[in-house]
């Protein structure tokens, strides 16, 4: 038998000087960083440009390409999944006619095989797949059905699936598929889940049936957290399609549970052990190995926060709503900040009222490129959700 260590091996435009807003009284950050140029990286488009989320950067792992869903539709729930060259603008559409969930997270599309594959998943003929597309040759496959695709790495071949929340049939479990050789394994089961966290299952879901939901590998794959969900009977569309709740961590190697915690909105550290997080708006950093968890000092409240970390472990972003900082009800901004919580920036504001009219709005999700220069996020200042770079130098 395999073991499971063997089995994982596997343009420039609309240009913006953006001042930044200094709302940290203590530490100045670097003086480079006080400008930044913010691009739209598909201006003049008719249509949404959306980035998947703040777990996986847009952005190949070569820097290269950008990866991003469009979708001439209000509400975005068809579209294509499409990556353009940084360098010159050109586009290549690699899936055509894309059936999503909503326009938050899209297709969930990200990188994998060290850039020269993209997977997703897609609502065909009323059945979920997950589909990997190599961007050299265009060649697609279908390797995962009845399942959707959680987040992997970029430079690996292994992503997490899982059976949808609000009908996840036989697919209860957590499996890892190598989208190289097209294997699938089952790692963690939702049976395990309730037979470690009886007591905490019993009070949340009663004695309904649970599956793992969006699960989030570690950078070096030996982790990954997850929510529980349960049907609820509602339309996949709405609020009222599961119950969602709960951020549990499982070590992959040594085969145990590491902790049961709140979800707010996760992300991996890049040492794969810690792992950002908000907590009443707060940022928070929580240590996998004990579950104990410390609030990053001297930093306000960010409210609608999705933060991560640069590749580097020394800087965070998010987004945040403006109001708490004086600005309008629907202003948001991108923050960029010290992880030890000497200094933030605003890098960007802007107008988030419109953009796609999905039933789950598209947030912005800022991530770094993993050589940690740039920025990426959604903006919905128009009838259009549009990707944007901002560029914050070396």
């Amino acid at each position: 038998m395999k073991t499971f260590s063997k089995w994982l091996t596997v343009a420039v435009s609309l240009i913006y000087l953006v001042s930044v807003h200094q709302y940290s009284t203590e530490v100045s950050m670097a003086e480079e960083r006080k400008k930044v140029k913010v691009s739209i990286v598909l201006p003049n488009m008719n249509q949404h440009s959306i980035h998947s989320y703040f777990n996986t950067s847009p952005e190949s792992p070569d820097g290269r390409w950008v990866l991003y869903y469009t979708s001439t539709t209000a509400e975005g729930h068809e579209g294509d999944i499409c990556i353009v060259e940084r360098a010159t603008g050109k586009v290549k559409t690699l899936a055509k006619g894309v059936m999503v969930e909503d326009a938050h997270r899209v297709a969930c599309q990200q990188w994998v095989s060290q850039g020269q594959r993209v997977v997703f998943h897609d609502l065909r003929g009323g059945e979920w797949v997950v589909v990997s597309v190599d961007i050299n040759s265009q060649k697609e496959r279908v390797l995962a059905r009845g399942r959707q695709v959680g987040w992997g790495q970029p430079n690996t071949h292994i992503v997490p699936l899982y059976g949808p929340h609000w009908n996840p049939g036989d697919h209860k479990d957590l499996e890892l598929l190598n989208v190289e050789t097209g294997d699938i394994r089952t790692v963690v089961t939702a049976s395990q889940v309730k037979e470690t966290y009886t007591e905490w299952v019993s009070e949340n879901f009663g004695d309904r049936e649970i599956s793992i939901f969006f699960p989030i590998l570690s950078p070096d794959l030996s982790r990954i957290f997850f929510k529980i969900a349960t049907p609820a009977g509602g339309d996949f569309r709405s609020s009222k399609a599961s119950l969602r709740k709960g951020l549990v961590c499982y070590d992959l190697k040594r085969s145990r549970f590491l902790f049961l915690a709140k979800w707010g909105h996760p992300a991996w550290h890049p040492n794969s052990r810690d792992i950002i997080n908000v907590s009443g708006s707060n940022l928070i950093l929580i240590n996998s190995d004990t579950g104990s968890t410390q609030t990053i000092p001297n930093l306000p409240r960010f409210p609608g926060s999705h933060p991560s970390i640069s590749q580097d472990g020394q800087f965070f972003t998010t987004e945040t709503r403006l109001k708490s900082f004086g600005g309008a009800k629907e202003e948001w901004g991108v923050v960029m900040g010290d992880i030890q919580g000497k200094d933030f920036e605003i890098v960007y504001e802007f107008d988030n009222s419109q953009g796609a009219t999905s039933w789950r709005s598209s947030h912005p999700h800022p991530v770094f490129s993993l050589d940690g220069k740039r920025l990426y996020f959604n903006v919905s200042a128009t009838k259009w959700t549009q990707l944007y770079m901002a560029d914050c130098g070396d």
